[in-house]
């Protein structure tokens, strides 16, 4: 099977224990998923299969909506509820803090940010990951990073527990944006659930559990929700090739002239290539140094 499900990863779940379940499910080991969501987060995860995994890097690049729920006043170690509590703030403190406060120092965290990965994340330093460092105690120096976070929406305030509409670029670590409001309130706090809405184009309204994608493998449909590989470039110009030269260079991954490609513009970023049978086979991009269109990610199936 070539495409991509989109499945709605249920919390108690690793995104790796997704991709091991729906192995067994689709008999199928060419499987990737397109972002980590940690083991208390649910939500938007699409899994891409068989020559679709070519989309994995491409896709865990794309912008994410998440739904956060956290709470005033509380640190952990993880930064989530999942944590051992390091520090509570005074009550006076946290009662002090308003929706008008809360909401005032919202756009300091929007815009490019930097961010210091959390020690429980999975994270590379000197060969291993942060999470089994800090499992054994150990915090280290780590890389502070820049993150975009273009949407930062308070959008329910029952102090001191709160929720927000989150948008935002590759590699932005919720949980570390939930802290660092908490401290520059001056109370602390910590994530308390999160739901990845939006990944990309694809949105959590058609998300299918895996219980459902079991079901139907077990009755025959579940092609019916697998979606097509060319669904996440659905915004860039498509191109067929015009002769049969054109389409053995293409099934290369040779570069292509301009003439071999009906309806290619040379100004557009990318173009999706699709054989003379309509069968979608790469994503190309003009190079004028060059004169040709030039191979970014060939997806024909092996």
């Amino acid at each position: 099977m070539d495409g991509i499900l989109n499945v709605y990863k249920e919390k108690g779940y690793t995104s790796h224990d997704v991709i091991a379940r729906l192995r067994g499910i689709l008999h199928q080991k060419r499987i990737g998923h397109t972002g980590t969501l940690d083991p208390m987060a649910e939500g938007v995860l699409p899994v891409c299969l068989g020559s679709a995994t070519k989309l994995c890097d491409f896709l865990t690049d794309k912008e994410k909506t998440y739904e956060a729920q956290a709470v005033l006043g509380v640190s952990t170690d993880t930064l989530d509820a999942t944590g051992e509590v390091t520090a509570r703030a005074p009550r006076e403190a946290v009662e002090a803090v308003t929706r008008e406060r809360l909401e005032a120092v919202l756009p300091d965290f929007t815009g490019e940010i930097v961010q210091l990965p959390p020690m429980y994340s999975a994270v590379w330093v000197d060969g291993r990951r942060l999470y089994d460092l800090a499992r054994h105690g150990e915090t280290v120096e780590r890389p502070e990073r820049h993150v975009t976070v273009r949407q930062l929406e308070l959008t329910g305030a029952d102090l001191p527990a709160f929720t927000l509409k989150i948008r935002c670029g590759k590699g932005t670590y919720v949980r570390s944006l939930i802290a660092d409001i908490g401290d520059a309130l001056g109370v602390g706090a910590c994530l308390t659930g999160l739901v990845r809405t939006q990944s990309g184009v694809f949105g959590i309204d058609t998300c299918a559990r895996l219980s459902e994608v079991e079901t139907a493998m077990a009755d025959g449909s579940v092609g019916k929700m697998i979606l097509p590989v060319d669904l996440p470039f659905s915004d860039c110009p498509a191109a067929r090739v015009t002769t049969d030269d054109a389409e053995k260079l293409l099934r290369n991954g040779n570069p292509l002239r301009a003439s071999a490609l009906s309806g290619a513009p040379k100004d557009a970023p990318l173009v999706r290539v699709y054989e003379a049978d309509g069968r979608f086979a790469a994503v190309y991009t003009w190079k004028k140094e060059k004169n040709r269109f030039m191979p970014v990610k060939m997806f024909l199936s092996e």
